[in-house]
């Protein structure tokens, strides 16, 4: 059985979302950087960083980085859709899954947490720091529709013809970053793309487990 670290309204929506497509068990242990308690204590004993989402594979490796995890579960679950069979398109999907994790999540890491990058910080250098990160990751996120988002009648998901892993983490990073009132000014086609995806099939029910009604804040 895997085993998943993370919490409600994070970016472990997005393993969760990816178990659910391979159908597989798994244990959930209530775990987060900023919560103390027993699940914190348990994670940073195989996690030094704290990081959510971790996984546990059933022989006992530990996994980090969203991404990476996504496509581990692709290869191991060739059947389910995570990664495209075609390799064209599974290429495009484990670029768009690297550039989500090194460029958005990284942008969204630097806004919640400013003073790990400035010593002595002060509120004018923290609120300078917000103000550019929230810029970049505006310009970040249409970058990435720009080179992801290509919709044809006969691949309508980001990775082609079949909703994948890409489609997967680009809703609930969007979700969880607080990207899409940027996103509903800047590239609203992509944005209703990113709606859709979290009511179709499995997300539904990651939508609802994760997010309470009011919803993560919105990206300036």
């Amino acid at each position: 059985m895997y085993t998943l670290y993370g919490t409600t309204g994070s970016g472990a929506a997005v393993v969760a979302a990816a178990l659910a497509v391979i159908g597989a068990q798994y244990r959930n242990v209530d775990a987060s950087s900023w919560d103390e308690g027993p699940g914190r204590d348990e994670l940073a004993r195989i996690n030094p960083l704290v990081q959510i989402p971790t996984l546990i594979l059933p022989e006992g490796t530990v996994m980090s980085e969203s991404g990476a995890i996504l496509i581990e579960l692709g290869l191991r679950h060739p059947e389910s859709g995570l990664l495209p069979q075609e390799p064209a398109a599974r290429a495009r999907v484990i670029r768009g899954l690297v550039y989500l994790g090194a460029n958005n999540y990284a942008a969204t890491g630097i806004n919640d947490y400013p003073e790990r990058w400035c010593d002595a910080a002060t509120e004018d250098d923290i609120a300078r720091i917000r103000k550019g990160t929230q810029a970049r990751a505006g310009w970040l996120w249409d970058v990435f529709a720009d080179t992801f988002f290509h919709p044809t009648p006969a691949e309508p998901w980001l990775g082609g013809a079949q909703l994948n892993a890409l489609d997967i983490m680009a809703a609930i990073l969007s979700k969880w970053t607080g990207a899409r009132k940027h996103l509903a000014q800047s590239r609203p086609d992509f944005l209703a793309l990113m709606l859709k995806i979290e009511k179709t099939g499995v997300m539904a029910e990651i939508q609802a487990r994760y997010w309470p009604p009011e919803g993560p804040p919105d990206l300036a």
